[in-house]
C-alpha cells in the first residue's frame, strides 16, 4: 500500500513553523529528498560581501561543460540580485562543522552587514570571476550565469543555472574519500519529513555521508 498525495495541499498537514506552506511545496516535506548544503557568495551592490547557505541543488555537464543548478532561489533576495546583475558567483563547500557560522548569515544578512565578518569568515577573490569566496571551504566553484528562469511563473523563486569555470580544491581533499565523505566533507539538508499518515511535522536534519558500497 501506498499512501497517496496530490497536488492539493493536504489539508491535515502540520505546519512546524507559521509561514512553512507559505515558502515551500508540500511536496518538499512528503518526499523529504536530501540535497547537499553549500554558500553562495556574491557581491552586494554596495561592495559588501554576501553569503546565502542554500541547498536545492545539483551539478552536472557533459565534456563540454559543467553546470551547478541552483533551485528555490528567492527573487527577494540579496544573492538573486547580486547575481543578475554581477552575472557570476561562487559556491563553497564546507563541513558541518561550520554549519552555525552558516546560519549566522542567515541571522545577520541586511544590506550594510559584511556577512563574511558575520561568519567569521576569511574572504578571498575569485580567480576566473568578479565574486568573493570562503577561505576556510574545501571545495570553491566559479560560475558564470548561464540562465534563469522563474519554473513556476509565479515571481518567487527562481533556477539560477551557473556554467562552472573553475574549481579550487583544499589539498588534504585532492586524494581517496576520507575527507571528503564523512565529518569533515560535504554536510546535506534532509527536509522535515513529514508523518504521511498523521499529518504531524518533523524537524529538518543535517547529514554527513557514509560510504557503503564501492561500485
Amino acid at each position: 500500500m501506498k499512501i497517496e498525495i496530490g497536488k492539493d495541499f493536504p489539508k491535515y498537514f502540520k505546519a512546524s513553523y507559521p509561514e512553512e506552506f507559505e515558502l515551500f511545496s508540500h511536496f518538499e516535506v512528503t518526499a523529504g529528498i536530501p540535497t547537499v548544503l553549500f554558500a553562495v557568495t556574491t557581491w552586494k551592490e554596495n561592495g559588501k560581501p554576501n553569503v546565502c547557505f542554500h541547498s536545492w541543488s545539483c551539478f552536472h555537464g557533459d565534456k563540454t561543460a559543467f553546470f551547478a543548478v541552483m533551485g528555490n532561489l528567492y527573487q527577494h533576495t540579496h544573492t538573486y540580485s547580486n547575481i543578475q546583475r554581477e552575472k557570476c558567483f561562487c559556491i563553497n563547500f564546507l563541513p558541518i562543522s561550520y554549519y552555525d557560522k552558516l546560519v549566522d548569515t542567515i541571522k545577520q544578512n541586511e544590506m550594510e552587514t559584511d556577512e563574511f565578518e558575520a561568519g567569521n569568515f576569511t574572504l578571498s577573490n575569485a580567480k576566473t570571476v568578479h565574486a568573493p569566496v570562503i577561505r576556510e571551504a574545501f571545495i570553491n566553484m566559479e560560475c558564470t550565469l548561464h540562465s534563469t528562469q522563474d519554473l513556476s511563473g509565479a515571481g518567487i523563486t527562481a533556477m539560477i543555472v551557473g556554467q562552472v569555470q573553475h574549481v579550487s580544491v583544499d589539498k588534504e581533499y585532492t586524494q581517496g574519500y576520507k575527507k571528503r565523505y564523512g565529518k569533515e566533507g560535504f554536510m546535506l539538508l534532509i527536509p522535515a519529513p513529514q508523518d504521511l499518515v498523521t499529518g504531524e511535522p518533523n524537524q529538518s536534519a543535517i547529514a554527513t555521508i557514509i560510504i557503503e558500497k564501492f561500485d
